[in-house]
């Protein structure tokens, strides 16, 4: 009986350790203020991405990598495809997201990693980019990577002017 109760009390104590982490499905902070005309320019994020979005919709991807568990196979696409800004509930919070989506693959590389990938690029994807501000109020997009428990992001900041410099 004394062994039964040991072993009880161990996997008590072993159990919260091997848990998620508590805070994996707390709500991401959400922006409810977007402007649609707030988000047009160049937005650049990891290793040279570039997403280009234009005031009528249109959207000119680079080397965008894939979200959440896609992100782990290794690719990276560049096209064009169109956006939108949305108050649906699609990605990690009910504040606005941007949903990007890739129509035309011009090219697909992969990132240079050990893990060999598992999957060809798709021909066409969808993203969604949760928002966040700054700070100083400038808006961010942002999706998580990789595996959802660990929240890491990939966020793309919209590229600066030359008259804006470097601060």
């Amino acid at each position: 009986m004394a062994a039964k109760r040991r072993a009880v009390l161990l996997a008590a104590c072993v159990l919260p350790l091997t848990a998620c982490n508590p805070h994996q499905y707390d709500e991401v902070p959400a922006v409810h203020d977007a402007r649609p005309t707030e988000l047009p320019g160049t937005w650049l994020g990891y290793d040279h991405t570039t997403v280009t979005l234009t005031p009528d919709g249109r959207a000119t991807i680079g080397l965008l990598d894939g979200q959440e568990w896609d992100f782990d196979e290794g690719w990276r696409v560049s096209g064009t495809g169109t956006w939108k800004l949305t108050t649906h509930r699609t990605g990690w919070n009910d504040g606005q997201h941007v949903k990007l989506t890739l129509t035309t693959r011009t090219e697909s590389t992969t990132r240079p990693e050990p893990t060999p990938r598992t999957s060809p690029a798709p021909s066409t994807y969808t993203w969604t980019f949760e928002l966040r501000r700054t700070e100083k109020k400038a808006l961010q997009l942002y999706f998580f990577f990789g595996d959802p428990d660990s929240r890491s992001t990939y966020v793309l900041e919209r590229q600066r002017s030359k008259a804006q410099g470097h601060r």
